[in-house]
């Protein structure tokens, strides 16, 4: 069974990633959604590569000695971005799997950074086998997506910094896939304020392996699937299951109504995964409670266009 990524290590992989990350601002919208809760954002979606996940990428590559043969990594896009930019400005070689259900623009900008960019038919767990079988022959460190302890521990340092900028958060609303953001998040927030995860109807990993006590494999689909589209909760995320306070799922039609909403209230761009945790407050899959302080993580802003009204 994985052990739990302590704050020791969040610590730790936030020194690793300072020199090459950004502070993602946040931004107060009080009562912008309802009267009765104050709404804050965290805007990942400013971070370097357009998501979180760089701060995942720089931890891994940054903490051990990289091989002749570079990095190799499977992605729906985010992650893809993320290695393929860290390895460049780090001076190593990466080749990124990719699925061929990503977005074009995605994989357009993985190969502009550099990679080698390799396309598996299917969704992203047919390009993770890909991937390991060419790992296996070439030698090249593999950067896992979420489930890998330096991966976790830099995405934590997104929980770190927002309780520094927003102490006074009683809920955190955080999109998950594999479950990398949400676990490194709850590993450092750990009761200071609850985490929720938001999750789509057709991508539930998290939702799945909390009814069934543990990760299960679970088909996936939908708008959000190059984001969240892991078949399959990671066991370190898995480790932080109990500083999560709950889980809920939103329809593809409540993630295109939260992508409009972010566009309409404060000219946000966002991917359909990055506005996942509006669509909870927009469908009401979370109900706040009156006074509470309510962070949404806007993840992601990969995405060349807001879905229309």
């Amino acid at each position: 069974m994985a052990t739990e990524i302590t704050r020791a290590d969040i610590e730790q992989a936030a020194e690793r990633i300072a020199p090459h990350v950004r502070r993602t601002p946040t931004l107060d919208l009080g009562d912008a959604m309802d009267p009765s809760y104050r709404l804050m954002l965290k805007l990942e979606s400013t971070q370097l590569t357009g998501s979180f996940k760089v701060r995942g990428a720089f931890s891994a590559l940054a903490a051990r000695a990289i091989p002749d043969e570079g990095v190799a990594a499977a992605s729906g896009g985010n992650h893809g971005l993320a290695v393929a930019y860290a390895a460049a400005r780090l001076g190593h070689r990466a080749t990124v799997f990719v699925p061929s259900t990503s977005p074009e623009e995605k994989v357009r900008r993985i190969a502009a950074l550099g990679a080698d960019v390799r396309v598996a038919p299917g969704y992203y767990h047919d390009a993770l086998e890909e991937s390991r079988r060419w790992i296996e022959g070439s030698g090249a460190f593999e950067v896992h997506a979420f489930d890998q302890r330096d991966v976790m521990a830099g995405q934590g340092s997104c929980g770190r910094e927002l309780l520094d900028q927003i102490p006074q958060a009683s809920t955190i609303l955080v999109a998950v896939g594999g479950g990398g953001l949400i676990g490194g998040i709850a590993s450092w927030v750990r009761g200071a304020a609850m985490v929720v995860g938001v999750e789509p109807e057709l991508c539930p990993t998290l939702h799945a392996a909390r009814e069934a006590g543990g990760p299960v494999s679970v088909e996936v689909g939908g708008v959000a699937a190059s984001a969240l589209g892991a078949a399959r909760l990671g066991e370190l995320p898995w480790a932080a299951n109990s500083w999560i306070g709950h889980s809920v799922l939103v329809s593809d039609e409540a993630l295109a109504k939260a992508q409009r909403w972010l566009w309409d209230t404060c000219r946000i761009l966002a991917e359909p995964a990055g506005a996942a945790p509006i669509a909870a407050l927009i469908s009401g899959a979370h109900v706040p409670d009156p006074g509470e302080c309510v962070v949404v993580i806007v993840s992601g802003a990969n995405t060349e266009a807001v879905s229309p009204a």
